[in-house]
């Protein structure tokens, strides 16, 4: 087995005296797409982010491509080959799409640089249409594209998707899980949290649900699919 991209052991996270992540065990490997699924308030933001040192856990470790990253700023884990896409997408408003992407490039830890400008307007035909635009001039849908793109253009290994599609319109929405799937044949690793599981199990190869803090299933898309009962209790679909 090669050494996982992320591993999260016995992770525990509090928000002051509030006990988010309890004991959370969290796993991607190399070429991997996960689903990281569950009710709003259980978890799963925190975990990114603890994973991307924006929240400092209180337990546990977390290890990334085998070295311990515990407790690291966020841009020593990003130069791991950590790409975040977090809710609320956070381009630069005031940039414009071209400057918002080409700002990002960078080769990967590899050396790769498989996404170059290019082929992320290949990619989005929108954001190709919108070069001049500030990203404040940019609808939801639009944003999203950009941000993903924009994280591409760091040629990461690891790819973080946030609410990949909240609030945007089932159009755009279909869009994205297109281009998630691009992400996916491409090689690059995946974390993708999202409500639409039946999108998101389309998709991945393990999908983890929290509750409360806690890893509540973990498998793979058709061993939860196989089990109506756990989405009904978990997901309340």
């Amino acid at each position: 087995m090669s050494t996982p991209l992320i591993q999260a052991t016995g992770l525990n996270t509090h928000y002051g005296a509030s006990h988010i992540l309890r004991g959370v065990n969290f796993t991607v490997g190399a070429g991997q797409t996960i689903g990281l699924m569950g009710r709003n308030g259980m978890g799963k933001t925190t975990l990114l982010k603890s994973i991307m040192g924006l929240v400092k856990p209180s337990g546990g470790k977390v290890h990334i491509k085998g070295r311990d990253m515990t407790g690291a700023s966020t841009f020593e884990i990003a130069r791991m080959g950590l790409a975040y896409v977090p809710e609320g997408r956070g381009i630069f408003g005031n940039l414009s799409v071209r400057e918002n992407l080409v700002m990002a490039a960078r080769s990967g830890t590899r050396g790769q640089r498989d996404w170059t400008y290019e082929r992320v307007l290949d990619t989005f035909p929108r954001l190709a249409e919108r070069l001049n635009h500030g990203g404040q001039q940019l609808s939801g849908g639009e944003q999203q594209m950009l941000t993903i793109g924009r994280a591409l253009m760091t040629n990461p290994d690891v790819l973080i998707l946030d609410e990949a599609t909240e609030g945007l319109a089932p159009l755009i929405a279909r869009e994205i899980w297109r281009i998630c799937g691009v992400i996916r044949e491409s090689g690059i690793s995946s974390v993708i949290v999202d409500k639409n599981w039946k999108h998101v199990t389309q998709i991945t190869d393990r999908n983890v649900i929290l509750v409360k803090g806690e890893v509540a299933f973990e498998g793979s898309s058709e061993e939860l699919l196989a089990k109506p009962e756990l989405l009904e209790q978990y997901l309340g679909v």
